[in-house]
């Protein structure tokens, strides 16, 4: 279809995928001399496709790559109007994840990466097969350097593909200072019909740059003329054609010319709908069948393109230049029990990479949770508010656990962007914050971040490397897998250093204690899906590893907490009561016996329904689900 213009101001959209830094260079040039006259608008796709016999979670690293050079793209031109679309498409046909792009940013024009070869496959179609579907205007670029290109051969006989043609030799003769033959490549036609045609354009040639003009004969063979001229010149500029032949999809003139000719070719298409077919019944419209890609593909996708690594967000100045042109403000809070050991150095390393260096952070908060050593001492002494969450709104009562300081910080932190580390972490770097909010600055379609790391345990006095992390492996990841399949991508579901959007938080119940984490992943993906999560790896973690029988506790809260969210999925009570006590074997002397505990989470509601909470945040929480779907 044929975008819509809803005013004369709407701007101009180009669209541009990017498969490869030097050839998405070619075509970032000629979009931006495109838009040099115009509002317009850039939007870069990085584009990665992988054979149809992989899983999509093979493209993951070349997904982190292509962002990359997405960011070196915008970085060497930041005085243009680029918009990055925010996320790298990983696919087995390229097309299937653009097309839809380009319909819905209402794209007017399509450049396409080509090497001028008529047989090449391109983002897994055909040549003939792109110029068919192209929801708009289509113009095939060479890898070349088109900034140093100063003669350009325009071949032209008028037709719907004349008037883009011309604009786009203008464009880049007005950009390079370069000179412009133009030449009538006609087929056996009148020569007052050639001259008409060239009357046509001479109000746009006018005070242009130079151009050469150039007549080809009724006799002549224009695939001949295209030939000879094309040596002489650095690019051809020709449109396509409609009349395809067996040989050539292009037709049989710029199909033998690309051919035949070493020189780079810029292939142009006008969009020209194809009318739909009459209805043979009145009201009756024929139903499509609807293609249901399977889950665990979704699940891979999600993980090739929604997996970041947080050295892609070292360039800290560049994160603080995003964070003010967005006008958002960023608080850290951190969450702490007796953590007098690690609790300076973490606070310490934070505020000097991310407040007094680079303005990342707009507070640093500490929730504590009723500390009986120096860990309030601590932060205080070092200039951090602290708040104990027993007595944050207190009138609501307080439950103990990391979820009930968590749920309350939202009332006390100011953010519109909300970052939690933990604050046992023995190896503290900058990148455990930066790289947590680095997605949500970059992705205004992501509500919430998770870091995952890798987590050393000690045994002994030996520190082995990858072997932490045991409720997630033996439990958390093997129930999401089983009832929560959409989110059985992330590797570290319960890990403590995740951030998040202040009007998708505010939103979602809490869990008091160990099943915080389980339960807002579930609710998430439930109210925002899962596209709107990521993962970041934060590379390694060393923190203090708890006992067995602690990890035994937390994994009972867990598997309450998705008892209860399966129970809300399928509106039926799976057991008649979930048992919230626990039978725990405790030794002594040389017997054992069992000791019964209470474990069960309390579930807060949504922040944003109380009403202390609403009359603070007022500005805050206005058209939440409009920001968040957007």
């Amino acid at each position: 279809m044929s975008p819509k213009r809803s005013s004369h101001s709407r701007k101009y959209r180009i669209l541009v995928p990017v498969l490869g830094y030097q050839h998405a260079l070619a075509m970032l040039h000629l979009a931006c001399v495109l838009i040099n006259d115009r509002p317009g608008e850039i939007i870069l796709v990085g584009v990665v496709e992988v054979a149809p016999e992989q899983s999509l979670t093979a493209g993951a690293a070349e997904a982190r790559g292509r962002r990359g050079e997405i960011n070196a793209l915008v970085a060497s031109c930041q005085h243009l109007p680029i918009r990055v679309k925010p996320r790298v498409r990983v696919s087995h046909q390229a097309w299937s994840d653009l097309e839809p792009i380009a319909q819905a940013e209402q794209v007017d024009l399509l450049l396409i990466p080509w090497s001028s070869d008529p047989d090449e496959r391109i983002l897994g179609l055909s040549v003939e097969e792109l110029l068919t579907v192209a929801p708009c205007d289509v113009v095939l670029v060479p890898a070349n350097n088109l900034a140093k290109a100063r003669l350009l051969l325009l071949p032209m006989r008028g037709g719907p593909h004349a008037a883009l043609s011309l604009r786009i030799a203008l464009a880049l003769a007005d950009a390079n200072q370069a000179e412009i033959t133009l030449l009538h490549a006609a087929e056996k036609e009148p020569e007052t019909i050639i001259e008409q045609r060239f009357d046509d354009f001479l109000p746009f040639l006018r005070g242009l740059p130079p151009i050469t003009r150039k007549k080809i004969g009724a006799a002549q063979d224009p695939v001949v003329a295209i030939t000879h001229e094309a040596p002489h010149h650095d690019v051809i500029i020709m449109g396509a054609t409609t009349r395809t032949t067996v040989t050539s999809p292009l037709g049989p003139i710029t199909g033998a010319v690309a051919r035949q000719v070493t020189t780079p070719i810029i292939l142009v298409q006008r969009h020209q709908p194809i009318p739909r077919p009459p209805r043979l019944i009145p009201g009756w419209e024929p139903i499509l069948p609807t293609v249901v890609t399977p889950l665990s593909t979704v699940v891979d996708k999600w993980f090739a393109e929604n997996a970041f690594d947080s050295e892609e967000f070292a360039d800290l100045d560049r994160l603080v230049e995003d964070k003010q042109r967005q006008g958002v403000t960023i608080s850290l809070g951190l969450p702490a029990l007796n953590e007098e050991e690690t609790v300076g150095r973490v606070i310490e390393t934070v505020q000097e990479a991310l407040m007094v260096r680079h303005p990342l952070l707009d507070e640093i908060v500490l929730i504590d949770s009723g500390s009986t050593d120096r860990t309030v001492e601590i932060a205080r002494s070092l200039g951090v508010p602290v708040y104990v969450h027993q007595d944050i709104l207190p009138q609501y009562g307080s439950y103990p656990g990391k979820g009930e300081a968590l749920w309350k910080s939202l009332y006390v932190l100011n953010g519109d962007i909300i970052a939690w580390i933990d604050t046992d972490i023995k190896n503290i770097q900058p990148h455990f914050v930066y790289g947590i909010i680095g997605p949500l600055l970059v992705r205004q379609r992501i509500q919430y971040v998770k870091g995952f790391y890798q987590r050393p345990i000690r045994v002994g006095q030996r520190l082995q490397p990858s072997d932490g992390g045991r409720v997630t492996e033996l439990v958390a990841r093997p129930l999401f897998n089983l009832f929560f399949p959409e989110l059985s991508g992330l590797a570290q579901p319960l890990s403590g250093e995740y951030a998040g959007r202040r009007t998708a938080l505010e939103q979602l119940p809490f869990f008091t204690g160990y099943g915080v984490e389980t339960g807002l992943l579930i609710d998430l993906l439930a109210q925002f899906g899962l596209n709107t999560i990521a993962q970041v790896d934060l590379k390694e973690r060393i923190h203090r590893n708890q006992p067995l029988g602690s990890l035994s506790k937390m994994s009972f809260a867990i598997l309450q907490v998705v008892m209860r969210r399966l129970e809300d999925r399928h509106k039926a009570r799976l057991l008649v009561e979930i048992n919230q006590t626990m039978k725990l074997i405790r030794q002594n002397g040389e017997w054992f016996h069992l000791e019964e505990e209470r474990i069960g989470d309390i579930e807060r509601p949504p922040m944003v329904t109380i009403p202390e909470y609403r009359a603070k945040f007022t500005l805050k929480t206005t058209n939440k689900v409009q920001e968040v779907n957007e």
